[in-house]
């Protein structure tokens, strides 16, 4: 179940939970690893924009979410959290932003699709 601490501009949740809202189509999401970590293995269907260049890639962000919710993964959950927190002081607060909690480690163990 998705969780809102109010001191963060951004909700927590579960890998489940992540891929149901990219399955309904309402969600995308962006892997803020580095590049040698992407390739070991990803989540199907995110797009990498690493955690140093979430604040200079804000238009390309908006632009991939098309109005919809962004959903930040990384390796384990805290790279991603900080993140949000980048893209909403760079201008993306109109949009809702999420972490997923576990990253891409719950991800696989969970034995949801990886690659392209």
């Amino acid at each position: 179940m998705a969780t809102k601490n109010p001191q963060e501009p951004f909700s927590r949740i579960s890998v489940k939970e992540a891929k149901e809202k990219l399955d309904a189509g309402t969600a995308v999401m962006v892997d803020v690893r580095e590049p040698h970590e992407y390739v070991e293995f990803h989540a199907k269907g995110v797009r990498l924009i690493p955690v140093n260049t979430v604040i200079n890639e804000v238009a390309q962000i908006r632009e991939f979410a098309a109005g919809k919710e962004v959903l930040f993964i990384c390796r384990s959950g805290q790279r991603s959290a900080l993140a949000a927190e980048f893209a909403t002081a760079a201008g993306l607060s109109d949009l809702a932003l999420s972490n997923v909690e576990g990253g891409t480690l719950a991800w696989v163990e969970a034995g949801l699709p990886t690659g392209d």
